[in-house]
């Protein structure tokens, strides 16, 4: 028997010895073509070089292209695991020539590869041709040898390809093979071509036109050959079975859920094994490829595709989760062709089994609830719209699901009546906006949310993408177009933009069309919490709702905005562990300058705390650990050790980062919530260093930081000052601490002499100093010294005072110092009189004088001043006026 495996080698060196360069396979996430959620066939990462976008990589290729059909236009899910041949999943084997060769080439490889190398019988083989294509009918009559009556006209589109409603186009020669008569059906064409007799192996489309706009359908300058080739079902035909769960991929696949359930293959398991099987191939390759279950977009595509499988593994009568166990099985199998899978087998076996988890929580009461309503039920009735919606509401089951579980009791479900509880909750959803307070103006972006759905945010994965505009604002009201000049606000279906949100700013970048509309995205902001509103200035040509654009960040300007998010996460886990667990954050801003991080904490940080912090932060950097990210829901992060903000609103399924060592065998340095982008690795951050520390508000600090360029900028800064400080100084810049202490101290020590040298000639009373010569006077029995002094420091006055007091023994001193035009006044009152005098009342008393306010002390000291220095005589007056007015 030939192994799939080998049939997919095979393929692809045949090809490659004909000067074919062989493809790695591209993600089922299709950058390059956002009409699409996945890549749905073989053809689709070369759509731009067919279109003539993009250089084809070489004038000839070959791959095997992953592709998923489970959403949208083409969607076999329901189909899977009742027939023969539907999959979610599925291989494209494909050979494609890029204006090189044509149809006679193309039918030569084919005919060649069936044939001699596979050793197909010819008796078994049938084409088809579309009706008009006499070239093509002439080519295989020649090098198939075969009968006419083998070589059908078909008139229909299933024999005529396009890429769109304009775009290259051209006819087909579909080759099927014949199973035999002891199966029903017909050949192509005839009455009974639905049958499973006649099985199609492989489509060659012969891309010779270009539809136009006008209608007109013109040939190509350099045809192109694409060819699609289902390598499931050329399987089922080389290892001499019908049907494709026979072939040895998912013969392996099912004994391995067979093992785990004990239940072997009889007539009532067969469909639920032939579901997991493929279901199981489908969300590994997702997961592997980046997407993440959720419940928009693809996520969404993905968690249907999870549920449909993990119902099917509990009618298989697993009683633990199966669909993680089967992952090792199939990176046996298709590890080798698809690396990403081995790479990816750690993620995909963990999400799968947290959403197995989850989802057997609530499993069993829908399952009861349907069992409730369907109870009365005779076959061929609907169950009712409501009770399907509340499946789907409550118990978070897909209404395919439903259709699914009701298929084999002959029921279907009212879907109109599901689609009218739907619209009453976005409704009610719609109400419970506008009366949180929100502008009115909101409405626009709700109408752009039911009309379209959620934005799908790429941006984890790529920094570049394909989109299709969706809806274009200009001063908060929907256009249909806009063109150069203008600033408007667009909105597409997916983006690799991040939208401001948690702290983190939004991306900008660039925007452009096929036509040449270029334009300039300042920002990108995320209203309803749904929807990318990308800030846009047209900058040339015109773009309209529909078009298909080409995103790109500025990513340089990205990479500056993760380094600082990412050491938030780093900063909160490294105080928590510094100061204490009441450490929580309690705001940040992430943007390319900087980061900025305000946490509860009552008092300031000491020099040493900061420099712990840093050093333990640039620690779990220069470890460089890989950040892990993992989805669950908030209850379930929590418990596992994630760290959630305080009155943050969560949805049911979260991002959870994972970053640094780990600090014991289950936990991480830092796990922590969070929808933002992030480093890669935490090497990636660079440096780490904090700038200031500071108060918010009571109870709340403040750091701020800076990352990676930006923190060697500043250290950099930091040390030319130290240098030029360095050489001021006369210092080598390892010695200048010590230098300028030392400078710092013979400064103190001049002050401190000139101060005593001003006091002492202040007190000389040779008429240099003084303005008023010292003088004893009597105010009555009272002893008063009165001075005005020039030049003397007003830090002086009180020592002055002192000395008054302890010459005088008893009585009063009062001293003006003069400096610079202002005059500062102590008053002073020996402490036998302070019973009789206060030394504030008559201190103010000469500060109104000085137009000063106040002034304030004891009532044996007290110390003011007032800007009118010309009016210290004056000043002493009062005071004597005070003491005589006291006296009396």
């Amino acid at each position: 028997m030939t192994s799939t495996n080998d049939i997919r080698r095979s393929f692809l060196d045949f090809f490659a010895a004909a000067d074919h360069q062989p493809i790695p396979s591209a993600p089922l996430v299709p950058f390059n073509d956002p009409t699409l959620m996945f890549v749905n066939a073989g053809m689709v990462p070369f759509k731009n070089a067919f279109t003539g976008l993009e250089s084809p990589p070489s004038p000839r290729a070959t791959s095997s292209q992953k592709c998923v059909r489970a959403g949208g236009k083409h969607n076999d899910l329901d189909n899977v695991g009742y027939t023969a041949r539907h999959h979610t999943f599925f291989e494209m084997l494909g050979n494609f020539s890029f204006g090189d060769y044509f149809k006679s080439q193309a039918i030569e490889h084919a005919w060649t590869l069936l044939t001699k190398e596979w050793e197909l019988p010819t008796e078994r083989l049938t084409v088809t041709v579309y009706h008009d294509d006499d070239e093509a009918f002439d080519l295989w009559r020649k090098i198939s040898g075969l009968p006419e009556e083998r070589i059908i006209r078909i008139a229909s589109n299933d024999n005529f390809w396009s890429m769109g409603d304009t775009g290259p186009c051209g006819p087909c020669s579909e080759i099927f093979y014949d199973h035999g008569d002891h199966i029903a059906g017909g050949p192509p064409g005839s009455p009974d071509e639905d049958g499973d007799r006649f099985v199609e192996i492989w489509n060659l489309v012969f891309m010779q036109y270009e539809q136009r706009e006008d209608g007109n359908r013109v040939a190509l300058p350099k045809p192109s050959i694409d060819t699609g080739m289902g390598l499931e079902r050329i399987a089922a035909v080389m290892q001499g079975v019908h049907n494709n769960y026979d072939t040895d991929t998912f013969k392996a696949l099912i004994s391995a859920a067979e093992t785990f359930t004990g239940k072997s293959k009889g007539e009532t398991e067969l469909a639920s094994q032939r579901v997991v099987a493929d279901h199981l191939r489908s969300v590994s390759f997702l997961l592997a490829d980046g997407v993440l279950p959720s419940n928009e977009g693809r996520g969404y595509v993905l968690r249907r595709i999870m549920r449909r499988a993990m119902r099917h593994a509990h009618l298989l009568g697993a009683e633990e989760p199966l669909l993680h166990r089967l992952v090792p099985a199939l990176v046996t199998e298709m590890g080798q062709a698809y690396p990403e899978l081995v790479r990816g087998q750690a993620l995909v076996e963990d999400v799968l089994k947290r959403e197995e988890v989850q989802f057997r929580r609530t499993l069993e009461k829908g399952l009861r609830l349907l069992e409730d309503e369907v109870a009365g039920l005779a076959p061929g009735e609907k169950l009712s719209g409501t009770a399907a919606f509340k499946l789907y509401d409550t118990y978070g089951f897909p209404i395919d699901l439903t259709e699914d579980a009701l298929r084999m009791r002959d029921l279907s479900v009212d879907l109109a009546g599901f689609d009218a509880a739907m619209a009453e909750q976005k409704a009610a959803a719609r109400a419970a906006w506008k009366g949180s307070g929100e502008a009115a103006s909101e409405d626009v972006w709700f109408d752009i949310f039911e009309r379209c759905g959620s934005t799908e945010f790429t941006g984890y994965s790529s920094t570049k993408g394909e989109a299709q505009i969706v809806a274009i604002l200009r001063d908060g009201e929907e256009v249909a177009e806009a063109s150069d000049g203008e600033s408007v606000l667009i909105v597409t279906n997916q983006t690799p933009f991040y939208g401001e949100s948690g702290g983190q700013a939004g991306d900008s970048g660039s925007i452009s069309t096929a036509s040449g509309m270029n334009g300039k995205v300042t920002d990108t902001t995320k209203p309803l919490g749904k929807l990318h509103a990308h800030q846009v200035e047209i900058k040339r040509g015109s773009v309209a709702t529909g078009d298909v654009v080409h995103l790109q960040i500025d990513a340089e300007r990205r990479d500056r905005v993760r380094a600082n998010h990412s050491a938030t996460h780093l900063l909160h886990a490294a105080l928590r562990h510094r100061l204490g667990e009441h450490v929580t954050q309690k705001g940040s801003l992430v943007s390319e300058d900087k980061l900025r991080f305000d946490f509860s904490h009552p008092d300031p940080l000491s020099a040493e705390e900061i420099a712990d912090v840093e050093a333990e932060i640039n620690s779990e950097i220069r470890a460089n650990e890989t950040v892990g990210t993992g989805l669950m829901t908030p209850d379930d992060a929590i418990a596992a050790g994630a760290l959630a903000l305080f009155g943050e609103k969560y949805s049911d399924e979260v991002r959870v980062l994972s970053m640094g060592r780990k600090k014991d065998a289950e936990r991480h340095y830092s796990v922590e919530l969070c929808g933002g982008t992030h480093v890669e690795a935490t090497g990636d951050i660079g440096i780490f260093r904090i700038i200031s520390e500071s108060a918010v508000s009571s109870g709340v600090r403040r750091i701020e930081a800076l990352t990676g360029e930006a923190a060697r900028l500043w250290l950099v800064e930091r040390e030319e000052i130290l240098r030029s400080v360095a050489a001021i100084v006369k210092s080598s810049p390892d010695e200048v601490n010590e230098r300028v202490r030392s400078l710092a101290e013979e400064r103190r020590a001049l002050e401190k002499e000139l101060a005593e040298a001003k006091r002492k000639l202040a007190l000389s009373g040779d008429g240099s100093g003084a303005q008023t010569a010292s003088s004893d006077e009597k105010i009555g029995d009272l002893n008063f010294v009165g001075r005005v002094l020039n030049d003397l420091p007003a830090k002086e006055l009180r020592g002055l005072i002192d000395q008054e007091k302890a010459r005088i023994g008893s009585g009063v001193a009062a001293v003006i110092a003069v400096n610079e035009g202002r005059a500062a006044i102590a008053v002073g009152v020996t402490d036998d009189l302070v019973s009789r005098f206060d030394a504030v009342a008559l201190l103010r008393s000469a500060v109104e004088i000085l137009g000063g306010k106040g002034g304030g002390g004891r009532p044996d000291m007290a110390q003011g001043g007032g800007p009118d220095g010309d009016k210290a005589d004056a000043a002493l007056d009062a005071v004597r006026q005070a003491l005589q007015k006291e006296d009396a």
